[in-house]
C-alpha cells in the first residue's frame, strides 16, 4: 500500500521536543514503511527540510500559517501523489475536508483522544456530522472505541481499535550503574524516586500526587518526586508553591525532548499517572513499563487496558483521593521486592503487547481489509500505476495481485471547497495533544 499520513498543524513530525501524537505518527510511519510506502505530510519548521527521506519514509512539510492555509497546502500536496489511503491524525475537520476534496479516496481518521470531538472544540452535533465523513475511524483503545460508539452511534460500524506502542530499544530497564547515574543527574541520589511525565496541566492530577507524598513519607522519609513536562509558567509556579507548603521534595524539569526522555525513566523507582479525566490510552504508562518501572495510575479510560492491578502495577479507583494514591505508592516504596517483581512483569507485558511493530501490523491489516472490502463493494478493480505501484506490501488479507482505487484528484473546485470548510468554521487547534 502507499499510505499518506496527514499530521496535525501544531508541531512538526518528527517532533523536536514533545508532542505525543507526532511521536506516534513518526513511529508508526517508520514501521509501516518496512512493508509499505509511506508519505507523512506535516507542518514546515525552520530547523527541518521541506522534503526529506528518513529511511523508507518520505516527509513533506508545508506552510501552516492558519488551519485553512495548512489544509490548502496539504490538499495541494496530496494531489501531487497517488495513494491507496489517506490517514488523518486527530483532526476530524481535516478528515472531512480531505474527504470532500477526494470523494473516491479511502480516508481514515486516527483519533488519539476525545479532545477534538467534544466541547469546547466541537458540539456533539458538529462532531457527529464530521465523523460521518471518513471511511474509517481508528481508536487507540477499547475505552475510546466504546466512548466514541456511545456518543456517535451512527459511526460505530466504522470504528476499529489499534493500540499504540513504544520503542522497546530506547525504553528499557537500566543497568544498575545507569540507574545510579540517572538518579544523580536529576538530583535525587539513592532516594526512592517517584516520576511523572506529561503535560503539566490541571487534568493530569499533579496536585493529588504532591499531596499523596505525605503518605509515602511514612515508609520512605527521603522520597522525592520528579515532574517532567511543560506547562504554563503560572500553573507550574503554583505547583512548586504547593510542594514547598507540603514539604514535598519535588523537582520540575520543564519540557524535555522526546529524543532524551527515555533517560529520565531510568531514575524512577515508581511511575505515577494520576489523571483526573478520561485518558484514551496513556502512552507514558507504556514507556514506563517498557523501562521496567512499576506504574501506579488512575483507573480511568484506557489506562486499565495497559496497567493490570497487582500484575504489572497498581490501579487506583478513588483517584481523586491523595490518600488512596499515596497508599498505592507507599506499597511499592515499602517493598522493593514487590516493586522489582511488578517492574519485571511490566517490561514483559510491554515487549509482548506494545511494540510499534505490533501497532503497524494491526493498522496495516485494518487498512488492507478496508481497501479490499471497498473494492468488492464498489466493483472497481484497476491495476495500480505511478508512485503507488513502485513499492508493494500487501497485507495479510491481500489477494496475490493487488488492486487499488484510482484516486488522483483532478477536481480543483472540490479541494478549494474543502479548505473553505476549515476556514469558514473558524478552526483553532491546540498546540499539543494528549494520548
Amino acid at each position: 500500500m502507499h499510505i499518506a499520513i496527514v499530521a496535525p498543524e501544531a508541531l512538526p513530525v518528527p517532533p523536536l521536543m514533545g508532542g505525543s501524537v507526532e511521536i506516534c505518527i513518526a513511529s508508526i510511519a517508520r514501521e509501516l514503511a518496512k512493508e509499505h510506502q509511506v508519505t507523512v505530510i506535516g507542518r514546515r519548521h525552520p530547523r527541518l527540510p521541506q522534503r526529506e527521506q528518513k529511511g523508507s519514509v518520505t516527509y513533506v512539510r508545508v506552510g501552516a500559517g492558519s488551519s485553512a492555509v495548512y489544509m490548502r497546502n496539504v490538499i495541494r500536496e496530496l494531489r501531487r501523489g497517488s495513494y491507496d489511503l489517506i490517514q488523518v491524525d486527530n483532526r476530524p475537520r481535516y478528515a472531512a475536508a480531505i474527504k470532500a476534496a477526494f470523494p473516491r479516496q479511502t480516508v481514515s481518521l486516527f483519533l488519539h483522544s476525545l479532545t477534538f470531538v467534544t466541547p469546547p472544540r466541537l458540539t456533539a452535533s458538529k462532531a457527529a456530522e464530521l465523523l460521518a465523513k471518513p471511511d474509517l475511524i481508528i481508536a487507540n483503545s477499547t475505552s475510546l472505541q466504546r466512548e466514541l460508539g456511545r456518543r456517535f452511534p451512527n459511526c460505530r460500524s466504522r470504528i476499529r481499535k489499534v493500540p499504540l506502542g513504544v520503542d522497546l530499544k530506547r525504553f528499557r530497564p537500566p543497568a544498575r550503574e545507569e540507574k545510579a547515574a540517572a538518579k544523580r543527574k536529576y538530583g535525587g541520589g539513592p532516594a526512592f524516586t517517584v516520576l511523572f511525565v506529561g503535560r503539566v496541566i490541571p487534568r493530569k492530577g499533579i496536585p493529588v500526587l504532591l499531596k499523596a507524598m505525605r503518605h509515602v513519607y511514612r515508609v520512605q522519609p527521603k522520597a522525592r518526586v520528579i515532574v517532567a513536562g511543560g506547562g504554563k509558567r503560572a500553573y507550574i509556579s503554583g505547583l512548586k508553591g504547593l510542594a514547598k507548603k507540603l514539604g514535598v521534595r519535588a523537582k520540575f524539569t520543564g519540557l524535555l525532548s522526546h529524543r532524551s526522555i527515555d533517560r529520565i525513566y531510568r531514575a524512577a523507582d515508581c511511575f505515577v499517572c494520576p489523571s483526573q479525566r478520561h485518558e484514551a490510552f496513556g502512552l507514558v504508562n507504556v514507556e514506563a513499563m517498557a523501562s521496567g518501572v512499576p506504574v501506579v495510575a488512575s483507573r480511568i479510560g484506557g489506562i486499565g487496558e495497559i496497567v493490570k492491578d497487582g500484575h504489572n502495577g497498581f490501579l487506583v479507583n478513588d483517584y481523586r483521593s491523595p490518600a488512596a494514591l499515596g497508599l498505592a505508592i507507599a506499597r511499592l516504596a515499602a517493598d522493593p521486592e514487590l516493586a522489582r517483581k511488578l517492574g519485571k512483569q511490566a517490561r514483559e507485558d510491554a515487549a509482548q503487547q506494545f511494540g510499534w511493530p505490533v501497532t503497524a501490523r494491526k493498522l496495516a491489516a485494518v487498512y488492507g481489509d478496508s481497501l479490499h472490502g471497498r473494492l468488492r463493494t464498489n466493483g472497481i478493480a484497476a491495476k495500480s500505476s505511478g508512485p503507488a505501484a513502485e513499492k508493494t506490501g500487501p497485507s495479510e488479507n491481500a489477494q496475490p495481485e493487488r488492486t487499488v482505487l484510482l484516486h488522483r484528484a483532478g477536481a480543483g473546485k472540490a479541494g478549494n471547497a474543502a479548505a473553505h470548510i476549515v476556514q469558514r468554521e473558524g478552526l483553532h487547534e491546540a498546540k499539543s495533544d494528549s494520548i
